[in-house]
């Protein structure tokens, strides 16, 4: 087994890993292909090689196999803590720190006075002086006014209508991400735009005609495209491409052939 990289005890957590994949006899390829691994991949879990996998995959990649081989890392919190991924916090910046200030006790002034000119007694709105009508030819009869027309019922505050998928500014692409990825899109006329997708920060936004979308660490991007939602089956640190027609149909490559031969072997536990 190779050295491992980190001295801190992270790599604990993949001995833990390898020695649950060996109580229940599964083979490293058979437990990788079962997770959409590569062998190689697992192996560098195992060994504690943080580096063989993109920014932001490890701890991902950690729960999901110790969900499948029945590991409570509740167990080992410390050595979990010590795996790469925790996004740095940035210092903060006085000047915007005082800008948001005053901008929450502007809004709390705001609704102050609205509340008060609701509760503020005082003529309401659309109310009318009611006037008499007198007919001719029957003096001194009342006739009330007709009835106000029927109102269209709009949506009330906290109402929250779904995007149309198709509208004249094109289709609707929409990528959330659980960790960070990074994601490409390149469409006709020469488009080609580059985001880097964060947790809670998703990315919206309206594409005409056919286009082709790349994402690295695919894993953690969930894709919906015209109201559809992709299941591209790509695994956490790999890297994933697809192309999509002028209506948002996505154009799926060929299934690969199986390859040829039985069952993979189970490594036996050492003594």
């Amino acid at each position: 087994m190779n050295a491992v990289e980190d001295p801190g005890g992270a790599s604990h957590l993949g001995q833990v890993l390898r020695q649950a994949r060996l109580a229940r006899t599964l083979s490293r390829e058979y437990l990788a292909e079962e997770v959409n691994l590569h062998p190689s991949q697992l192996q560098a879990l195992e060994e504690g090689r943080w580096k063989a996998f993109p920014p932001g995959g490890v701890r991902p990649l950690v729960r999901q196999l110790a969900d499948r081989l029945g590991v409570d890392l509740a167990d080992h919190v410390e050595a979990f803590e010590a795996l790469p991924g925790l996004p740095e916090t940035p210092p903060v910046d006085p000047a915007q720190e005082r800008m948001e200030r005053w901008a929450v006790v502007g809004l709390s002034a705001l609704c102050l006075l609205l509340l008060g000119w609701l509760v503020v007694p005082g003529p309401r709105l659309g109310q009318r002086t009611t006037t008499l009508s007198w007919l001719p030819e029957h003096p001194g009869t009342y006739v009330p006014p007709p009835p106000p027309p029927a109102q269209t019922a709009y949506p009330v505050l906290g109402d929250m209508l779904p995007e149309a998928p198709h509208t004249e500014a094109g289709m609707l692409v929409s990528l959330r991400a659980q960790d960070v990825a990074d994601a490409i899109l390149e469409g006709e006329g020469g488009l080609q735009l580059t985001r880097t997708l964060r947790v809670s920060e998703p990315w919206k936004l309206r594409v005409k005609g056919a286009f082709r979308l790349r994402l690295s660490n695919a894993g953690v991007v969930r894709v919906e495209v015209a109201g559809e939602a992709i299941d591209h089956g790509a695994a956490v640190g790999e890297d994933w491409e697809g192309r999509f027609d002028a209506e948002g149909r996505w154009i799926k490559p060929k299934p690969k052939a199986l390859p040829p031969g039985g069952a993979p072997e189970i490594e036996e536990t050492p003594q």
